[in-house]
């Protein structure tokens, strides 16, 4: 579990290839890392499996090279890096999982004084879990949702992210990791969870499907819940 604050911009040195997926080797300065612990890659999970003074490798799964930038990434590469939440830390984002929910583009980045709004594209099937003052982590920086819109959402990048992660180099069409609040993800699950008593606790929850008629019934289960 992580929080979305970034602790350290590291560096892609190379990429391994090891079967269908690939080794990750970042050079960035952490102190005490352990193998096996986890740290999150541009918002991804990623297990240590190597460290020195000077960095350390961690595997990436096909399936996470392909539903994330990871695959993306090249020798000198900025990635942001973040050690995992420990129990009794402030918690200055919100609740970060690593586990990656789509690869969004940045449509529009507009100058705000010192400070940035951005624009990205938004996949139909997650529109139910963003809402306008609600979080959201691209590349593993927790973000505050500012406007949600048919097809997109903005936020505001403040100087200190902008000056702490690769967020600097935001431009129209740069892929981004984006994971949905968790918090966000159990309510919309519970609400669309079935109604009949007989489906026990162990019926599935219905899946985003993106469709104004459903999505307009959860809106207004939030409403009523005090959730909007």
């Amino acid at each position: 579990m992580f929080t979305g604050l970034v602790q350290q911009v590291g560096l892609v040195e190379r990429l391994e290839r090891r079967g269908p997926g690939l080794r990750l080797r970042v050079g960035a300065r952490l102190e005490a890392l352990a193998t096996g612990e986890s740290i999150a890659v541009n918002g991804v999970c990623l297990t240590v499996t190597e460290h020195d003074p000077y960095g350390f490798a961690a595997d990436v799964s096909l399936e996470t090279v392909g539903r994330t930038n990871l695959g993306a990434v090249g020798a000198g590469t900025p990635v942001n890096l973040e050690r995992a939440l420990r129990l009794g830390d402030r918690v200055g984002g919100h609740l970060v999982s690593g586990h990656i929910d789509a690869v969004v583009r940045a449509r529009r980045v507009t100058p705000a004084g010192e400070a940035r709004q951005a624009t990205f594209d938004l996949p139909a099937e997650l529109a139910a879990y963003l809402a306008p003052k609600g979080s959201v982590a691209l590349d593993g920086v927790s973000l505050t949702v500012n406007t949600v819109a048919a097809g997109e959402f903005d936020v505001m990048l403040v100087p200190h992210t902008l000056g702490a992660t690769t967020l600097a180099a935001l431009g129209p069409g740069r892929a981004f990791n984006l994971e949905v609040d968790l918090l966000a993800r159990y309510v919309v699950a519970a609400l669309r969870a079935p109604s009949d008593p007989s489906a026990g606790a162990g019926g599935e929850a219905a899946a985003p499907t993106g469709e104004p008629g459903a999505d307009a019934t959860l809106i207004d289960a939030l409403r009523r819940a005090g959730l909007m």
